[in-house]
């Protein structure tokens, strides 16, 4: 079998990586080229696509986000790895990712999220464990500059002016495994990744924000390369950091690209670096791991 990206270390740190979709997805490739041990803590809000109709049939945590990052951390190239993202193309599950449909069929037999998602790790010889922020279904909404609410995530994705976010129920409990995670690590990266519907849709958990709160960890936040048609439109550095603020969360460290995003000179704890190929719009995995690698070297 091919293995897939750099096998851990044995004297790296213990890095745990908060958000969801192809951002998370982003920072579980790039953390991979340092770390000693990989946990994702993955948002369950999504509500659109294949994950939306799955949810629409039964009320559960989104699945595709925790397929994404499972698929991330994969050991090696399989007929399974390549089935976790085939999309059925006719009939009944026409649009449905394989993936999904295997996740929820394995919580729906062992009654048990978490051990569902250790099971697919398993099988695709995973080098990190994914797990959700909470194992309650959840919905997220935003408050808007000027008063109204929006609801769904899909919905807030599109929304600009989004003040703050927040999950229904709001006493969700947090995946005690993730929590511990959390607390344990040496390093937790946030981001990159939709702002409000990824990073903070994860970290809006009661008990994830108390652990980043109370965790000794350095908390790394990875800014996107470029503002986020809708919800971070017009968004530089700083507005991103506000954001975070906003709810809660204060990084030690905050990564930006200055080849591609500005505003980042009165940030507390910004450091400029190449994170990004000439012309890519994606982070380059080799090149986030060295910038994560040295910031946790350094600090």
């Amino acid at each position: 079998m091919t293995p897939l990206g750099p096998s851990l270390l044995a004297e790296g740190p213990d890095v745990v990586a908060i958000g969801g979709g192809h951002g998370l997805s982003a920072s579980l490739h790039a953390v991979r080229h340092y770390a000693g041990s990989v946990t994702a803590v993955v948002s369950v809000a999504d509500d659109g696509g294949s994950t939306g109709r799955l949810r629409q049939a039964v009320d559960r945590p989104a699945p595709g986000d925790l397929r994404k990052c499972l698929t991330a951390l994969a050991g090696y190239d399989s007929l399974l790895l390549a089935a976790m993202e085939h999309r059925f193309g006719a009939g009944e599950l026409e649009g449905h990712a394989f993936g999904n449909l295997m996740i929820a069929a394995l919580e729906e037999a062992g009654g048990d999220l978490v051990r569902a998602l250790d099971e697919v790790g398993r099988l695709l010889g995973a080098v990190g464990r994914t797990l959700p922020c909470t194992v309650q279904p959840v919905e997220l909404q935003a408050d808007v500059e000027g008063g109204s609410v929006v609801a769904g995530q899909a919905k807030v994705a599109v929304t600009p002016n989004v003040h703050t976010v927040r999950l229904v129920p709001s006493d969700a409990p947090a995946c005690p495994e993730a929590v511990q995670a959390v607390l344990t690590a040496e390093q937790v990266v946030l981001g990159p990744g939709s702002l409000f519907t990824s990073v903070l849709a994860a970290t809006s958990v009661l008990g994830i924000n108390r652990a980043l709160e109370e965790t000794s960890a350095q908390l790394v936040y990875v800014c996107n390369l470029r503002p986020q048609a809708g919800e971070t439109s017009g968004f530089g550095v700083a507005d991103h950091v506000e954001a975070l603020n906003r709810h809660g969360i204060r990084p030690n460290v905050v990564l930006y690209d200055p080849a591609t995003m500005a505003g980042a000179e009165s940030v507390p704890g910004a450091i400029a670096a190449t994170l990004a190929l000439e012309g890519a719009t994606t982070h380059d995995p080799g090149l986030l791991g060295g910038a994560l690698e040295s910031v946790f070297v350094s600090a």
